[in-house]
C-alpha cells in the first residue's frame, strides 16, 4: 500500500523559514517523482515543486523559485521542502504526491493535480504578516 505523510508545517512570521518532510512507503522510491502542492481556502490546489528521484532533477512553480528548495533522501525514502523568505501568500495546506517517473516525464503540466496518482494528508503552513 502506497503511503505518503506530510509533516513540518506550522505558524511562522513573514520572512521566516519552514522545512516540510514527505515520508513515503509502499513503492520503489527511485522510480517515482514526488511533488509538493498547496491549497489555500477557496483556491485550487497548485503545484509548488517536484523532484524526480532517479536523478534528482527538480522543478519549481514561478511563485517559489529562489525561495524554496526540494531535495530527496533515497536512503530514508523522504523528500524535503525547505521554504525560506516565506510570505503570507504562501499560506495553505501543503500536500505531497507521487507518480511513477515514466508518467511524470510524459505529463503535460506537473503542477496540475490530475497528473499525480497518490496523495498524502496535508500539513498546514500559516505565514503571518
Amino acid at each position: 500500500e502506497v503511503q505518503l505523510q506530510a509533516s513540518g508545517g506550522g505558524l511562522v512570521q513573514a520572512g521566516g523559514s519552514l522545512r516540510l518532510t514527505c515520508t513515503t512507503s509502499g513503492f520503489t522510491f527511485v522510480e517515482e517523482a514526488i511533488g509538493w502542492f498547496r491549497q489555500a481556502p477557496g483556491k485550487e490546489r497548485e503545484g509548488v515543486s517536484s523532484i524526480v528521484l532517479s536523478d534528482h532533477s527538480t522543478y519549481y512553480g514561478d511563485s517559489v523559485k529562489g525561495r524554496f528548495t526540494i531535495s530527496g533522501d533515497n536512503a530514508k525514502n523522504t523528500v524535503h521542502l525547505q521554504m525560506n523568505d516565506l510570505k503570507p501568500e504562501d499560506t495553505g495546506l501543503y500536500y505531497c504526491a507521487a507518480v511513477p517517473r515514466r508518467f511524470f516525464m510524459e505529463s503535460r503540466d506537473w503542477t496540475k493535480r490530475h497528473e499525480w496518482d497518490f496523495w498524502g494528508q496535508g500539513t498546514q503552513v500559516t505565514v503571518s504578516s
